[in-house]
């Protein structure tokens, strides 16, 4: 079986160098793993290595943290079949856009700093997610719809994410939006970047304002995980056909039911359950770890 590492540098990196590749060779020299084939798919940004043999997780440690010193993601894949993904199933708060929308809600009512602070403890797991959704939603009791107006013009969307749903659906891929947070936002932010479709949670309003309450049912963990599973069925794809992304704990069951899930800017639980992901760089490492070169990116 085939199997490939991909390097890729961060923005605030130094160019990714054939040091860098010597230094890895050394590393697997070590181990008695050669380099097969080298190809870049992103001069100076990012590189696939096609290796003699699989990689004991104690091996990819140790590479991953040579090269993170460095500023460079290091992504590994099995398999050469199924590479390129036919379904993307993302997140959206803290993956395809920065932050988080329903802290920045709160922002307007001067509840940032508490309700930011349930959201983080959701985020790692600590609390379950639907008990937190319903208390912090309670808090913007009465807040205008005007503040979501605002809340989503100042959203930014993060690096590389129209990139990777322009690229996957030009290659026969579909991709959705499925979030914890709020359809107001994932309609937008889906138009936006070009999904196929989008999934969120549904804030009660009346007589233009807020509610406190959520409508039913809730968009949670498990909920993701169904979709994931509902679109691969519909479109009559295998499991190594998709391709999940995100950063939190209500993310883990669709991450580990892909074919290939990668956590980026992940939480503590996140990183220690993935096997795969994005610290330093952006978004567009998703297409690089699909095989995507930087002509595919740039047509």
């Amino acid at each position: 079986m085939l199997t490939t590492l991909i390097l890729v540098s961060g923005d605030f990196a130094t160019p990714l160098s054939t040091h860098d590749l010597c230094c890895v060779n050394n590393s697997l020299s070590y181990h008695h793993i050669a380099i097969n084939h080298d190809h870049w798919l992103h001069p100076n940004k990012a590189v696939e290595l096609d290796l003699s043999s699989p990689l004991t997780t104690g091996i990819l440690f140790d590479i991953r943290a040579q090269m993170s010193a460095r500023l460079i993601d290091v992504f590994y894949v099995t398999g050469i079949a199924n590479r390129q993904k036919r379904l993307l199933l993302a997140d959206m708060d803290a993956t395809i856009v920065e932050g988080e929308t329903l802290d920045d809600l709160a922002e307007k009512v001067g509840l940032k700093d508490k309700i930011s602070t349930l959201t983080a403890r959701a985020m790692i797991g600590e609390l379950d997610f639907q008990s937190a959704l319903a208390e912090r939603v309670a808090m913007l009791k009465n807040l205008p719809v005007a503040a979501l107006t605002d809340t989503l013009s100042a959203i930014r969307i993060h690096q590389g994410a129209k990139d990777v749903v322009r690229v996957m659906q030009k290659n026969g891929a579909k991709c959705y939006l499925v979030s914890g947070g709020f359809t107001y936002f994932t309609g937008a932010i889906a138009e936006i970047c070009g999904f196929n479709g989008h999934h969120g949670n549904i804030l009660e309003i009346k007589e233009g304002v807020l509610t406190g309450k959520v409508l039913p049912p809730i968009l949670d963990k498990e909920a993701k995980l169904s979709f994931l599973r509902k679109y691969r069925a519909e479109l009559g794809l295998s499991r190594d056909d998709t391709l999940a992304v995100g950063d939190g704990s209500n993310d883990l069951p669709m991450l580990t039911e892909a074919g290939l899930g990668v956590g980026f800017h992940p939480k503590p639980i996140v990183k220690e359950k993935i096997d795969n992901c994005i610290i330093h760089t952006d978004l567009t490492s998703l297409l690089y770890i699909q095989g995507y070169t930087w002509q595919d990116i740039a047509t």
